[in-house]
Protein backbone atom coordinates (compact mmCIF):
# COMPACT_ATOMS: atom_id res chain seq x y z
CA UNK A 1 0.00 0.00 0.00
CA UNK A 2 1.70 3.60 -0.70
CA UNK A 3 1.67 6.55 1.31
CA UNK A 4 -0.24 9.23 0.37
CA UNK A 5 1.96 12.27 -0.96
CA UNK A 6 1.96 14.74 2.03
CA UNK A 7 -0.13 18.47 0.91
CA UNK A 8 1.71 21.48 1.05
CA UNK A 9 0.93 25.34 2.20
CA UNK A 10 1.19 28.43 0.03
CA UNK A 11 4.04 28.75 2.01
CA UNK A 12 6.27 25.79 1.84
CA UNK A 13 8.36 26.85 -0.81
CA UNK A 14 9.09 29.76 1.53
CA UNK A 15 9.63 27.72 4.36
CA UNK A 16 12.28 25.78 2.17
CA UNK A 17 14.06 28.58 1.53
CA UNK A 18 14.14 30.11 4.83
CA UNK A 19 15.73 26.68 5.93
CA UNK A 20 12.66 25.72 8.00
CA UNK A 21 12.91 21.42 9.17
CA UNK A 22 10.06 19.95 7.56
CA UNK A 23 8.17 16.97 8.85
CA UNK A 24 4.85 15.54 8.32
CA UNK A 25 1.59 17.30 10.21
CA UNK A 26 -1.81 16.31 9.78
CA UNK A 27 -1.00 15.37 6.32
CA UNK A 28 0.82 18.12 5.35
CA UNK A 29 4.80 18.92 5.04
CA UNK A 30 4.84 21.43 7.65
CA UNK A 31 7.79 23.78 9.20
CA UNK A 32 8.40 22.41 12.82
CA UNK A 33 11.65 24.82 13.08
CA UNK A 34 13.89 27.24 11.89
CA UNK A 35 17.05 27.28 14.05
CA UNK A 36 16.58 25.69 17.59
CA UNK A 37 13.69 25.74 20.16
CA UNK A 38 15.38 27.71 22.30
CA UNK A 39 16.69 30.88 19.91
CA UNK A 40 12.86 30.48 18.27
CA UNK A 41 11.35 31.38 22.02
CA UNK A 42 13.84 34.04 22.81
CA UNK A 43 12.73 35.31 19.41
CA UNK A 44 9.36 35.33 20.02
CA UNK A 45 9.92 36.92 23.44
CA UNK A 46 12.22 39.65 22.71
CA UNK A 47 9.91 40.46 19.32
CA UNK A 48 7.72 38.39 17.01
CA UNK A 49 6.79 35.10 15.84
CA UNK A 50 4.61 33.86 13.28
CA UNK A 51 3.00 30.77 12.92
CA UNK A 52 1.53 29.04 9.51
CA UNK A 53 -1.25 27.53 9.91
CA UNK A 54 -2.82 27.80 6.54
CA UNK A 55 -3.07 24.42 6.82
CA UNK A 56 -6.16 24.50 9.40
CA UNK A 57 -9.37 23.75 7.72
CA UNK A 58 -11.99 25.03 4.90
CA UNK A 59 -15.21 25.02 4.41
CA UNK A 60 -16.92 24.90 1.51
CA UNK A 61 -20.99 25.41 1.86
CA UNK A 62 -23.52 25.41 -0.71
CA UNK A 63 -27.61 25.86 -0.85
CA UNK A 64 -30.00 28.19 0.07
CA UNK A 65 -28.77 28.00 3.56
CA UNK A 66 -25.41 28.51 3.51
CA UNK A 67 -24.81 32.06 4.47
CA UNK A 68 -27.21 32.58 7.06
CA UNK A 69 -25.55 29.33 8.44
CA UNK A 70 -21.58 30.83 7.84
CA UNK A 71 -22.84 33.99 9.37
CA UNK A 72 -24.09 32.19 12.61
CA UNK A 73 -20.99 30.61 13.21
CA UNK A 74 -17.81 32.74 12.06
CA UNK A 75 -16.58 36.18 12.95
CA UNK A 76 -16.83 37.55 9.93
CA UNK A 77 -19.30 39.32 6.98
CA UNK A 78 -19.56 36.59 4.73
CA UNK A 79 -21.60 38.50 2.40
CA UNK A 80 -19.55 40.69 1.03
CA UNK A 81 -17.53 37.06 -0.36
CA UNK A 82 -18.27 36.75 -4.62
CA UNK A 83 -18.79 33.31 -5.31
CA UNK A 84 -15.27 31.38 -5.39
CA UNK A 85 -13.44 33.73 -3.34
CA UNK A 86 -12.35 32.92 0.54
CA UNK A 87 -12.44 34.77 4.19
CA UNK A 88 -9.42 34.17 6.74
CA UNK A 89 -12.34 34.03 9.78
CA UNK A 90 -12.42 32.10 13.30
CA UNK A 91 -15.16 30.11 14.82
CA UNK A 92 -15.70 31.99 17.84
CA UNK A 93 -17.01 29.79 21.16
CA UNK A 94 -20.03 30.80 23.71
CA UNK A 95 -17.28 32.63 25.99
CA UNK A 96 -15.70 35.03 23.45
CA UNK A 97 -12.69 32.82 23.07
CA UNK A 98 -11.95 31.40 19.41
CA UNK A 99 -12.22 27.34 18.65
CA UNK A 100 -9.20 25.33 18.07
Amino acid sequence: MEATPLKTVALHETHQQLGAKIVPFAGYAMPVRYSSDLEEHHTVRRGVGIFDVSHMGEFRLRGPQALDLIQRTTSNDASKLAPGKAQYSCLPNAAGGIVD
